[in-house]
């Protein structure tokens, strides 16, 4: 393949995976791209171009994921860089939303991505390289945000079954990264990506300011410029030693400098009481 690079983005009909076809297939990468909408991906994509492999996957089916798989190495003969971008926001607190509402956030946030690990790691093991972008959030390092705690809690979980993942994989020179996005003018606050929960609780008033804040001032008003967030992806998809853990925007940055400091007095204040428990 010389310097050309295989991708496999999953989420690819909209936001950062759009984005990456556009970018990837300029750069003349090969990109095989799913959807759960084949016809949306195509219109979306709106090319026809000969490096470009349009998917329609539905992730939550094992079965499905292993087809698009096999898809991509018989067309291109290999992968190089996994790129799990699908996912979906659910915005209720923890009282509001059902079984059934928070199990699907964590069958498609996490037990998508890990169909898609679980089904291309043979591949990148046999060839001894690859590098497996986990598109996280800034949700997955702090979660004080209210209304997001199972939305959270699916990235929380990405992040760290990707920690464990890349010391399983480090020895057959496969790279991880996770991705921790801020806010990116996406379409990710819009009611096709951000799910909110069918019985509603009044009383929680500051998880109805959240919701209000992410669908009405924050939807369209984002920081971060999605061109340059994939862009900086694809950058790090280049380096020797790529990071571990990507944040991405200065708003990402700031909460998680944010966390850090709190973490470190934290640990401080109780580290007597916290160490008094070895014998």
């Amino acid at each position: 393949m010389g310097t050309k690079k295989v991708w496999f983005i999953t989420g690819a009909s909209k936001g950062f995976g759009l984005e990456f076809i556009n970018q990837l297939l300029a750069k003349g990468d090969a990109v095989a791209a799913t959807s759960r909408s084949l016809s949306q991906l195509q219109t979306a994509a709106n090319t026809t171009h000969e490096n470009f492999l349009p998917l329609e996957v539905d992730l939550v089916n094992e079965q499905s994921v292993a087809k698009a798989i096999e898809a991509t190495i018989a067309k291109f003969g290999r992968i190089d860089n996994i790129v799990n971008n699908a996912g979906y926001g659910l915005l209720g607190t923890i009282e509001e939303l059902t079984d059934a509402e928070s199990r699907q956030n964590f069958e498609v946030n996490v037990f998508g991505s890990l169909n898609v690990i679980r089904q291309a790691l043979p591949h990148l093991r046999a060839q001894k390289s690859g590098h497996i972008f986990n598109i996280s959030s800034i949700g997955g390092f702090v979660g004080d945000f209210p209304g997001f705690g199972i939305y959270c809690a699916t990235k929380f979980a990405v992040n760290g079954f990707s920690e464990s993942l890349a010391e399983e994989v480090k020895d057959f020179n496969i790279n991880v990264t996770i991705v921790m996005p801020g806010y990116f003018r996406t379409n990710f606050l819009e009611s096709d990506s951000l799910v909110t929960p069918k019985n509603v609780i009044a009383d929680y008033q500051s998880t109805r300011d959240s919701q209000n804040f992410h669908q009405n001032q924050m939807n369209g008003n984002q920081p971060g410029d999605p061109v340059k967030g994939v862009s900086a992806i694809i950058e790090a998809a280049g380096e020797a030693n790529p990071p571990l853990y990507l944040f991405l925007g200065s708003d990402s940055v700031t909460m998680a400098e944010k966390k850090i400091n709190m973490l470190s007095k934290e640990i401080d204040k109780w580290k007597a009481l916290s160490t008094s428990t070895d014998f």
